[in-house]
């Protein structure tokens, strides 16, 4: 059996690349968009259809896993998790960590020579 022509490996590409845009248009999964039949862009845009209605599926996607739920945590106002970020933080209401009432290098056990 011969190797398909460049001409034959191009229109191969070609049209399951119209497959799958038909598909996903409709909300169906690439493994599903293999099947559609037609050969224009409108035959495959309707069979995408029914074969969507027969599968039950909808161009709706589903919520991804991002944002404050997806540990299982109600999703909040901004101002809620700013609230979280400072008390996770230890920082004041605005922002600021608190001061240390002492000096940055004071220690129980350190004590300046003098030569």
């Amino acid at each position: 059996m011969s190797e398909p022509t460049i001409e034959q490996q191009l229109e191969s590409s070609r049209a399951e690349l119209a497959r799958l845009r038909a598909g996903l248009a409709a909300g169906l999964t690439p493994e599903q968009s293999k099947f559609l039949r037609g050969s224009t862009s409108e035959e495959l845009q309707a069979d995408a259809r029914t074969l969507a209605v027969a599968f039950g599926t909808s161009t709706a996607r589903p919520p991804s896993a991002s944002g404050s739920d997806v540990q299982g945590h109600a999703a909040g106002s901004l101002g809620a998790g700013a609230a979280r970020y400072q008390r996770e933080h230890g920082l004041d209401e605005n922002g600021q960590r608190p001061q240390d009432a002492r000096p940055p290098f004071h220690t129980t056990n350190y004590h300046m020579e003098n030569h």
